[in-house]
């Protein structure tokens, strides 16, 4: 990817029951595909394909179930759509898996802390790693949030550096919404060149959540808007990619925001 041309739009397949977004809307594997499709046709760069919820709350699935969700639809989508295509997991045998099967971005919520063997499957791949910050395991941080995540994230690329994973392949996110506040994760937007500063493309992932609902106090079928607000100013701090669900919107906001952001006229 070329990050240097373009921010990449990266559209949103949820294939669970359970969505905070969807609601299961998607569950159904030709419905998953099609809707795959028409993101592609709406503008998509990437699609990321999830077969286990991460919403606040959600109930764990197994790999058997996770697996059993995903595998039709990626074989689907990976015959249909010529984007690259991306697997929302944290376990690396999935991703061992879909990789096999065609995936070529690998999205841990966890960034490898949940289980280490990641890294070794990343490495021994040429896909790219999204390394996610997540605190839901821990109290909420009372100190600098922005600080941490920079802090935590450079800890977890020595990690993965160590077992092998290449520095091209890793694409930071600092996990807007996974244990933080609302203030929280507004600060990692409004300081996100800090991030950025590290050297390696940053994805954000604010589509629809809670932290627009605050703000906005709308429900979470009426954060248009706002997502485009959010979209806009990382583009505007150095984000590469952003993953949303109404790509067809964001398309057009991540293009406009390239003409000025990137005009050398």
């Amino acid at each position: 990817m070329r990050f240097q041309d373009k921010t990449y739009v990266m559209g949103i397949v949820n294939a669970t029951p359970d969505s905070f977004s969807d609601g299961g809307r998607y569950l159904d594997p030709d419905q998953a595909v099609e809707h795959a499709v028409t993101l592609v046709q709406e503008g998509a760069d990437l699609i990321d394909i999830g077969a286990e919820s991460t919403r606040p709350g959600f109930t764990p699935v197994g790999f058997e179930e996770e697996w059993r969700r995903l595998e039709p639809i990626l074989d689907k989508i990976v015959r249909r759509v010529e984007v690259g295509i991306s697997i929302d997991t944290y376990k690396p045998e999935i991703a061992r898996q879909a990789i096999a099967h065609g995936a070529t971005i690998i999205n841990d919520i966890w960034g490898g802390k949940r289980d280490a063997t990641m890294y070794e499957v990343i490495a021994a791949s040429d896909v790219t790693y999204v390394m996610m910050h997540n605190n839901t395991d821990e109290p909420i941080y009372e100190g600098d949030i922005v600080n941490k995540v920079v802090t935590d994230l450079r800890h977890q690329i020595d990690s993965a550096q160590s077992h092998g994973v290449q520095r091209e392949q890793i694409v930071l996110d600092p996990g807007i919404g996974f244990g933080k506040t609302v203030e929280q994760n507004i600060a990692l937007l409004a300081r996100l060149e800090q991030l950025v500063a590290l050297g390696f493309p940053v994805l954000i992932g604010t589509s629809r959540k809670s932290m627009i609902g605050h703000v906005l106090s709308l429900p979470v079928d009426q954060r248009e808007e706002g997502t485009a607000a959010t979209v806009a100013i990382a583009i505007h701090k150095g984000a590469s990619i952003v993953r949303v669900h109404d790509v067809l919107a964001m398309k057009r906001v991540t293009t406009m925001s390239d003409a000025i952001i990137r005009y050398h006229g």
